[in-house]
C-alpha cells in the first residue's frame, strides 16, 4: 500500500517543475491528484502520462473565483479532498530600484493572494473529509536576503507567515489540518536555469558535466522537494504543523570552506 494511498491532492503549479515532480512522486505512493496550471498544453499531458488517477484544470492561481470552482471539480470527481499544495509560482528577477507597481503586484497574486485565496476555500472541504494537510511553498528567500529578487522574497517571506497562522487557526478549531511550509534552495527547475543564466551566464544544461556543475553550486533536484512534500501530506507528518522545513544543502548556513 501507498504512503498517501486514497488521498486525494490538489497540486497548483503541476504542469512542470516542482509541481510535476511531486505530482508524479505523489502518484506513485497511490494519491489521486487534482493538477492545476496555466499552461494548459503541459497539464493535460502530465495527466495523461499519470492515468486515471488524475485530473487537469486550467486554473490562473490568483483568481479568487476560480478556487471555487477547482474545490467543487475535486470533490466532484474524487468525492473528498485531504491535501492541498500552494506550489504556483513566479520569480522575475529586479531589486527594490527596478520593480514595478505592476510587477510586485502580479507575484503577490501568483504567491501571497493565491496562497490565501487556496487555504481559505480547501479548509472548509477537508475538514468534512476528516482533515488532511496543506503544504505552502516558500523558498530560502523567505529566511535570507536576496536582492535580485525583491518581490518574490517578500511574498514568500508572507507565505511563510500565514502558514504559521493558518496552522493556529486549524489547532484552535480542532479540525485535525496540518499546515507547513518548504523551502527549498536553488533546485534544478527551468526557473532556476533561467536564473543562472541571466544573473551568472551559465547555461546550466549546456555545461560539459552539468550534474558536477549542479552539486558544486549546490543546486537540488525537483525529487528532494517532492520526497518533503510526500512526506508533509502522508500521515507520517501527523504531528506536525507550522514547521518550516528548509531543503537547501545548507545554502542558508553559509558558505563551505572547500
Amino acid at each position: 500500500m501507498g504512503r498517501v494511498e486514497g488521498k486525494v491532492v490538489l497540486i497548483t503549479g503541476g504542469a512542470s517543475g516542482l509541481g510535476r515532480a511531486d505530482a508524479l512522486r505523489l502518484a506513485e505512493e497511490g494519491a489521486s491528484l487534482v493538477l492545476t496550471d496555466i499552461n494548459l498544453t503541459e497539464g493535460e499531458k502530465l495527466s495523461d502520462e499519470i492515468g486515471d488517477s488524475a485530473i487537469f484544470l486550467e486554473q490562473d492561481v490568483s483568481d479568487e473565483k476560480s478556487w471555487e470552482i477547482v474545490i467543487a471539480k475535486a470533490v466532484k470527481e474524487f468525492g473528498r479532498l485531504d491535501a492541498l499544495v500552494n506550489n504556483a509560482g513566479i520569480a522575475p528577477i529586479s531589486n527594490i530600484e527596478q520593480t514595478s507597481t505592476e510587477e510586485w503586484r502580479r507575484v503577490m497574486g501568483v504567491h501571497l493572494d493565491a496562497t490565501f485565496f487556496g487555504c481559505r476555500a480547501a479548509i472548509p472541504e477537508m475538514a468534512r473529509s476528516g482533515g488532511g494537510s496543506i503544504v505552502n511553498m516558500s523558498s530560502i528567500a523567505a529566511l535570507v536576503g536576496l536582492s535580485s529578487y525583491l518581490s518574490y522574497s517578500a511574498a514568500k517571506g508572507a507565505i511563510r507567515s500565514i502558514t504559521k497562522s493558518i496552522a493556529m487557526h486549524c489547532l484552535e478549531v480542532e479540525n485535525n489540518i496540518r499546515c507547513n511550509s518548504v523551502h527549498p534552495g536553488s533546485i534544478s527547475t527551468p526557473m532556476v536555469h533561467n536564473a543562472l543564466e541571466k544573473l551568472a551566464g551559465i547555461k546550466l544544461m549546456e555545461q560539459e558535466d552539468p550534474e558536477a556543475v549542479r552539486k558544486k553550486m549546490r543546486i537540488g533536484e525537483p525529487l528532494d522537494i517532492a520526497n518533503m512534500v510526500l512526506f508533509l501530506v502522508s500521515d507520517e507528518s501527523k504531528h506536525m504543523t507550522g514547521a518550516e522545513l528548509v531543503v537547501d544543502q545548507g545554502a542558508t548556513i553559509g558558505q563551505a570552506s572547500r
